[in-house]
C-alpha cells in the first residue's frame, strides 16, 4: 500500500483489535455473523434507482458492504456497495428500534449486510432505502484504504485484487468490460457458424507459436510436457477433420519476459475457417474489433495510451516491405539477395541477432520490428511477412520470399496475427526442419517437429484461414489501460520472499 495509506504500526494494531473485539461481543451475545448461510437479495443497487418510479414505497431487500455512515443521534446515513454499484441507507430509531440502532452504529467500515426496508426519496433528492430490518452477514476484520486516497499503489492494487475491486470503481468497470468483450466474441463468432471447442493446455511438443514454454514433468508417465505456447495446431486438426469453423477462448502461457505488454499467462482467442485466407480474417478481425467498440462503447473514438483512436471500419492495409519503406525509405522489393538486405538494415541502425540467419526476409522483418512498429498508432494491418519469420503460413503465389499472413496494429501494439494456413506438408516439414535448426543454434523460442501435425496435413488441410486475437490488448484499448495487468484480475508476481 502506498506511504499515503498506512497507519503507525500501534494504532494499525488497536484497530484490528478493536475489531476484534467487536466480533467476540457478538459472539458473547450470540450473534456470530459467519454462522449465517444465505440472505434473501430481492433488488441491487442499480435495479432500484432505474425502478425507482415503480418501487417508491416498495418492500426490498438488498445486501452489500457498509462504504460510509453519517450522523450518531436517532438518525444513520450509510452507504452500502453492491456488486451493481452504490446506494444510500437511512436507519432511523423510530424504525428498526434502539437496539437495532445501537448495534448499527457499532458496525464497521467494511462490513458486509443485509438490509430489508422501503425504497423512497430523501428530501435532497438521494434514492434510498430505509432501513426496517438490519442483519450483520460478514464481519471485517481489516479496515479499508483511507478514503480519500484509496488503494493507489500498483503492486498493492495487484496482489489484493479483491481490495482493489472494493474500492476503486474503475477497475470494477475495467472487468466488466473484459467480461462483455468475451461474451461479444463468442456472440460474434457463434452467429457466423463457429463451433467452440477445447485443446489441450499440456502437451508433450511445444508448438503453434514461436516462444518458449514452460516446462512441467507427469508422474504417471514419467514425461515431460509442455503449458500451451498457442492452441493452433490442435485446432487445425479439427478442421482436417471437417469442423469446417472452430474457435477457443483459451489460456496460453510463455516462459518470457515481463512488461506493460506481456504477461507469462494470458487469453487468446483463435479461429480457423475452412476455405478462407487471410484476407477474409482481416475482413472478420476489423468487423469484430470495430464492432465490440461500438456495442459495448457506443463509440469508434477512443483514446488509448495518450492517443485519440479511430476504429471506425477502413483501417489501412500495408505490405511490411510498403511500411518499411514509408517509414525509413528503404525499398526492401528493389533488393535483389541476402546481403544487400542485411546491409541496408544495417544502415538505418538494425542489426539482426546473432541466431538469425542473415536473410532477406529476417532482414525486411527486423527493420520493421524495430524501426516501423513503433510508429503505427491508428489501427494498421501489416501484411505479407517473410517466411523467415512465418512457419505455419501459406507463402505468396506472388512472392515465395513472403507468406499470405497479417498483424494488426494499434498504438504500437500487435493486436492480432493471422495467416492463409500452411497446407502443403512437405513444406511444412521443411519449415519445422528449419525451427530445429534454430533450435539446435541456441534459439529457446523456435518450434519443434510435430510429426502427428504433418500426418494430420498428409490427410488433406482445405485452403484454410487463421486468426489469432489478444483479448488482454484488446480489453486494454476498450478500456484505456496501459498496462496488461490492469485488465487481468491475477496477474503473475513476483514473490515477496524473493
Amino acid at each position: 500500500m502506498g506511504e499515503e495509506n498506512k497507519l503507525p504500526q500501534e494504532e494499525l494494531s488497536d484497530l484490528l483489535q478493536i475489531r476484534r473485539d467487536k466480533l467476540e461481543e457478538l459472539r458473547r451475545e450470540g450473534n456470530d455473523p459467519f454462522t449465517l448461510t444465505r440472505y434473501p437479495v430481492s433488488h441491487h443497487s442499480e435495479d432500484i434507482k432505474a425502478g425507482f418510479d415503480a418501487l417508491e414505497g416498495q418492500g426490498v431487500s438488498v445486501a452489500g458492504r457498509l462504504m460510509s455512515k453519517r450522523g450518531m443521534g436517532k438518525a444513520v446515513f450509510a452507504d452500502l456497495q453492491d456488486a451493481a454499484g452504490r446506494i444510500q441507507l437511512y436507519v432511523r430509531i423510530d424504525d428498526v428500534g434502539e437496539d437495532a440502532l445501537a448495534r448499527f452504529k457499532k458496525y464497521d467500515i467494511g462490513d458486509i449486510v443485509g438490509v430489508q426496508g422501503t425504497v423512497f426519496r430523501t428530501k435532497r433528492g438521494e434514492i434510498s432505502v430505509k432501513a426496517q430490518e438490519i442483519t450483520l452477514l460478514s464481519k471485517s476484520l481489516l479496515p479499508l484504504p483511507e478514503k480519500f486516497h484509496g488503494l493507489t499503489d500498483v503492486e498493492t492494487r495487484y496482489r489484493q485484487r479483491y481490495v482493489d475491486l472494493i474500492v476503486n470503481p474503475e477497475v470494477r468497470r475495467t472487468f466488466q468490460v473484459r467480461s462483455k468483450f468475451i461474451r461479444y466474441v463468442r456472440d460474434f463468432l457463434d452467429g457466423r457458424g463457429y463451433m467452440e471447442v477445447e485443446t489441450p493446455v499440456l502437451n508433450t511438443i511445444s508448438g503453434g507459436a514461436t516462444a518458449r514454454p514452460f516446462i512441467t514433468h507427469h508422474n504417471t508417465l514419467d514425461i515431460d510436457m509442455y503449458m500451451r505456447i498457442a492452441t493452433e495446431l490442435h485446432l487445425k486438426r479439427l478442421v482436417v477433420g471437417g469442423l469446417e469453423r472452430v474457435y477457443e477462448v483459451g489460456r496460453i502461457f510463455r516462459n518470457e519476459g515481463m512488461d506493460p505488454k506481456h504477461n507469462p499467462e494470458f487469453t487468446t482467442v483463435e479461429l480457423y475457417q475452412a476455405y478462407a485466407d487471410f484476407q477474409d480474417m482481416m475482413d472478420l478481425f476489423e468487423q469484430l474489433l470495430s464492432g465490440a467498440a461500438q456495442e459495448i462503447l457506443g463509440t469508434y473514438q477512443i483514446q488509448w495510451q495518450g492517443q485519440d483512436i479511430d476504429l471506425t471500419p477502413g483501417w489501412p492495409r500495408l505490405t511490411m516491405a510498403e511500411a518499411v519503406k514509408q517509414y525509413t525509405g528503404v525499398d526492401f522489393m528493389a533488393i535483389p539477395d541476402n546481403a544487400q538486405a542485411v546491409a541496408a538494415a544495417a544502415a538505418v541502425g538494425v542489426e539482426l541477432p546473432e541466431t538469425a540467419d542473415k536473410t532477406w526476409g529476417n532482414a525486411l522483418y527486423q527493420v520493421f520490428d524495430q524501426k516501423v512498429e513503433e510508429q503505427l498508432i491508428q489501427p494498421t494491418f501489416i501484411t505479407m511477412h517473410p517466411v523467415d519469420v512465418s512457419p505455419l503460413a501459406k507463402r505468396s503465389p506472388a512472392d515465395p520470399r513472403l507468406t499470405e499472413r497479417f498483424e494488426l496494429f494499434i498504438c504500437r501494439s500487435e493486436m492480432g496475427n493471422a495467416f492463409s494456413e500452411l497446407n502443403d506438408p512437405i513444406d511444412q516439414r521443411c519449415r519445422f526442419q528449419k525451427q530445429m535448426e534454430l533450435r539446435a543454434k541456441g534459439d529457446a523460442e523456435a518450434g519443434m517437429m510435430d510429426e502427428d501435425y504433418i500426418t494430420a496435413l498428409e490427410y488433406g488441410l482445405p485452403p484454410t484461414g487463421g486468426l489469432g486475437i489478444g483479448i488482454d490488448r484488446c480489453v486494454m484499448l476498450l478500456t484505456n489501460n496501459d498496462s496488461i495487468r490492469e485488465v487481468i484480475f491475477f496477474p503473475t508476481m513476483k514473490s515477496l520472499d524473493k
